[in-house]
């Protein structure tokens, strides 16, 4: 059984589920309100109108598909996280593990993604993740994703990510996430903690002015410290 950041007495997490496919929604919103620790506060077929939804609904977690009629999915995140108040946290549903909304969903924000096709305790997981704090950034698909990203003529100049203030230790830190790496994985790889690898990371959030993992992982690319194959 998967662990998950919720303890006894605490409330369950809040989540919207954003799809165009009623079946969708529906599969979905039953398999996160079954588990103990999730509740899920509404549905919407459609980005359209997506800030007043979760106004209403007060999400944690949303789960927000990219291509919808109306309203695509990089537009709804983007007016999600630009939103007055404490955001909630957008992971980004795709049939494609290659689409071109998620680099920029990814950018504007969404705390990760999540193929359609996951397992349902993949995507259970997914939620406690993200609720939790952290970024979704499943190996199987990130790194294809950004290295392809990566790879890619930039469509505008991009901000400064130069990784100057951060120690040798921290650069180790910041490769082996780009690469898909959890903490575990990493502490193995450096004969560290677990815990060491976590200060290490918020390190490098702080330092470089970074919300998650996911901006880690684009900044590596983006800087050059992380190639595409390398």
């Amino acid at each position: 059984m998967l662990p998950h950041p919720t303890t006894a007495g605490e409330r369950p997490v809040r989540v919207l589920v954003v799809d165009d496919q009623s079946m969708i929604r529906a599969g979905f919103a039953a398999l996160l309100d079954a588990q103990p620790d999730l509740t899920v506060v509404g549905t919407a077929e459609d980005g359209l109108g997506i800030t007043e939804v979760v106004r209403r609904t007060q999400p944690d977690v949303v789960l927000m598909d990219v291509r919808m009629p109306k309203v695509n999915g990089l537009d709804a995140t983007r007016a999600v996280l630009q939103a007055p108040g404490e955001p909630p946290r957008v992971i980004i549903l795709t049939t494609f593990d290659a689409d071109e909304y998620v680099f920029a969903a990814l950018r504007a924000g969404a705390s990760g993604f999540l193929l359609k096709d996951s397992p349902p305790e993949e995507l259970v997981h997914a939620v406690r993740v993200v609720a939790g704090g952290d970024a979704l950034l499943s190996p199987r698909v990130t790194r294809s994703l950004i290295a392809d990203y990566a790879a890619r003529p930039p469509e505008a100049p991009r901000g400064d990510h130069s990784l100057s203030p951060l120690t040798e230790r921290e650069l180790d830190v910041m490769r082996l996430v780009a690469r898909g790496h959890s903490n575990s994985e990493i502490a193995q790889e450096l004969y560290v903690a677990e815990q060491t690898v976590k200060t290490h990371v918020s390190r490098i959030l702080g330092k470089l002015g970074l919300r998650d993992r996911t901006q880690v992982v684009i900044a590596a690319y983006e800087s050059g410290l992380v190639r595409p194959q390398s």
